[in-house]
């Protein structure tokens, strides 16, 4: 009897929660619904049908978890209309809201009943009047974005209640007044750059950069310059006022007016003011006249010399090996070796590839070159051939070679590191003071113009399968960099997300590898903040860092570049690996995700799997660090399971060294120097 109470009272209770989900649901649908009709003229939400028997799973931007609404992103999608904000406030267990880069106009409703609410993202629209107080008791949001929209008022002090607050950013609107009491302590991203607020920088705002406040002409203090140097009146002109304690303008001595009010004024005689001001004027005269002499001077020797080293340059002299040219990595690369040497000229490998023609120095120097960009090792350019032939010429700065010898060893061994996920070098050319290297030109860009380039509106994004195509293929060209000798052990040294190529066919290939065995170069160092692991050597100590368990640290900060969207220095004062674990410390793995993500349904699985392997690689312990070669794998049961197809078996097995002609041999690699010691 007790057994047959107990099966109802479940049974009731079971009742009552699924009567109050559904009631519930069917509250947030209808609340969409409000929405739709205030917001879409022109039919983008016509998968919002009321009928639909499963609407979490067909409607555009929705998504549900335990019978409740808790995303809606719906971005660049046109939506417009004044007030139709207001119908998303009875949407009390949604978690996120994304309507980027749509026109939807009026105020910001008051969102106080969305306690639950994560992410809140209304940039790009048209929204105006100010930033409501009530936002402030949304204890549990942690990223707010109201940026390029028509808001106005005051930035409100309530906003230090939302004490987990993590990403702020309010630019481009028409803000005004002080922000001095503003007091967020783990804000981590920050932007109220291009508003019109006055006052001071407060202490606990000025670790962030001046990109966070700059096109605020009345905003002053650290990280800006000094409040005595700034206007007052935002209205006016971003140009330097005159202290406070400037002296005021003297009248001229012409007239003197006693102190008697109805005396006349007395006019004093001009004494010396007309002879000293000529004086003045002769003085300033003459020295204008001595600095205009001085420069015409300097730059009369300046073109003499140009002109006559120009001059001097162009012949070719037996015995000397001189390279001109007006191409960019010929100008400064007037390289003469004295007598006996003959002229240099480029040495071609074989790299296996499809095509490659060989040519002479003469046309590359003759081709048009364009600069594709400054790395670590040097600089890159796109030149193009007499006869249409396209390459990648990366001119070698900053790197010590002891001689000719060991230059042509490197680049040598360099050549035989053949794989489909590394871009080929296919020649170089060697002289005491210019050093070139030829690669097939890569015409599809880098992964980071891929991921972080045009945020904006109109910007077509990578979507899921091919960002775990790409981490797969970076992956396998690394592995195969590591397991390309026994001992010493290589690494590349510079991997970070524009040095992932992407060729032809869409397959991605790292490039700059090889370079590390040339030695450190403190370019390296500077350029790659947001990559150097934590047991790097500090970048002005150009000791050598890399090691294959740094590489894996590096590839660990590109994996979550690709999960997040964000750019590895683009997180304030933390780095990414350390951005993402305090976010997912706090129970919101969830939320670490780049909203662009959020559109593909039935991915949650292999994002989390990729993010737990992400986090893996950037462990702060080189010890904790998993190898390449697990990697590889891991990515591929996660690519396999995102509907990536099946792996080819043809791949490289990282487990054991190939006997392949491709792979290093000891002999080859031993007397290797600056190559990585793990």
């Amino acid at each position: 009897m007790a057994e047959a109470k107990g099966y109802c009272l479940f049974l009731l209770l079971t009742t009552f929660l699924l009567s109050f989900t559904s009631a519930s649901l069917n509250a947030d649908l209808s609340a969409l619904l409000d929405f739709r009709s205030a917001s879409d003229p022109f039919g983008s939400l016509w998968t919002w049908n009321r009928s639909d028997p499963s609407p979490c799973a067909t409607w555009l931007g929705v998504t549900c978890s335990a019978g409740r609404v808790t995303r809606l992103v719906l971005e660049d999608l046109n939506l417009s209309g004044a007030g139709a904000l207001s119908a998303l406030s009875q949407l009390d267990g949604i978690r996120v809201i994304s309507l980027k880069s749509n026109q939807l106009s009026g105020l910001i409703p008051d969102f106080s009943p969305l306690t639950g609410l994560k992410l809140l993202f209304l940039s790009y629209n048209n929204l105006s009047g100010p930033i409501p107080p009530t936002i402030s008791s949304l204890h549990r949001l942690y990223r707010l974005d109201l940026s390029h929209n028509n808001l106005s008022g005051s930035v409100p002090a309530s906003l230090n209640q939302l004490t987990r607050l993590l990403t702020l950013w309010l630019d481009s609107n028409q803000l005004t007044g002080s922000i001095s009491g503003l007091s967020l302590p783990r804000l981590q991203d920050l932007n109220l750059s291009s508003n019109l607020l006055t006052g001071s920088v407060p202490p606990s705002l000025a670790t962030f950069s001046i990109s966070s406040f700059s096109n605020n002409p009345a905003l002053c203090g650290a990280p800006l310059l000094p409040c005595r140097d700034v206007v007052s009146d935002p209205s006016r002109p971003s140009t330097p006022n005159i202290t406070a304690n400037a002296a005021a303008p003297v009248p001229p001595a012409a007239a003197v007016v006693t102190s008697s009010p109805s005396s006349k004024p007395e006019v004093a005689p001009p004494q010396h003011t007309e002879r000293m001001s000529r004086a003045a004027v002769l003085a300033i005269v003459a020295g204008d006249f001595a600095v205009l002499v001085l420069v015409s001077c300097l730059l009369f020797c300046y073109f003499w010399r140009k002109f006559a080293s120009r001059k001097h340059t162009s012949r070719l002299h037996e015995g000397e090996k001189i390279v001109y040219s007006s191409s960019p990595y010929g100008t400064a690369g007037i390289a003469a070796a004295g007598g006996g040497f003959e002229r240099g000229k480029i040495v071609f490998l074989d790299t296996g590839e499809p095509g490659g023609e060989k040519f002479e120095l003469e046309d590359l120097l003759r081709a048009s070159a364009e600069m594709l960009g400054k790395g670590g090792y040097g600089t890159a350019y796109k030149a193009v051939l007499d006869d249409g032939n396209v390459v990648a010429v990366k001119r070698l700065r900053d790197i010590h070679v002891a001689g000719k010898r060991e230059f042509e060893h490197h680049m040598e061994m360099h050549g035989r590191m053949r794989h489909q996920n590394l871009v080929p070098l296919t020649a170089y050319y060697y002289a005491r003071d210019e050093k070139l290297l030829v690669y097939d030109f890569m015409p599809n860009g880098s992964l980071f113009s891929l991921l972080h380039g045009n945020r904006g509106p109109g910007r077509t994004p990578l979507d899921w399968s091919t960002r775990v195509r790409i981490a797969a293929g970076a992956a396998r060209g690394l592995a195969h960099i590591h397991h390309a000798s026994r001992s010493p052990r290589l690494a590349h040294g510079n991997v970070k997300t524009t040095n992932i190529l992407i060729d032809k066919n869409g397959e991605p290939r790292l490039a700059d590898y090889g370079l590390a065995l040339l030695g450190p170069s403190i370019g390296v160092a500077t350029r790659s903040v947001g990559y150097r692991p934590p047991e790097a050597p500090p970048a002005e100590s150009r000791r050598p860092w890399a090691t294959q368990k740094g590489d894996v640290y590096s590839f660990g900060v590109v994996l979550l570049e690709l999960l997040t969207g964000k750019p590895a220095s683009d997180c304030g004062a933390v780095d990414l690996p350390r951005w993402v674990q305090s976010v997912v410390r706090e129970e919101w793995t969830a939320e670490v995700f780049d909203l662009e993500l959020m559109r593909y349904k039935g991915i949650e699985e292999e994002m989390v799997a990729l993010l737990q392997l992400a986090i893996s690689c950037t462990a702060a312990s080189p010890d904790q660090r998993p190898k390449m070669s697990q990697v590889v794998k891991m990515i591929d049961e996660i690519r396999v399971s995102s509907g990536g197809g099946e792996i080819s078996p043809s791949h490289d097995s990282f487990d054991s060294i190939s006997d392949s002609p491709s792979v290093l041999s000891e002999d080859a690699s031993a007397s290797t120097v600056g190559v990585a010691n793990q």
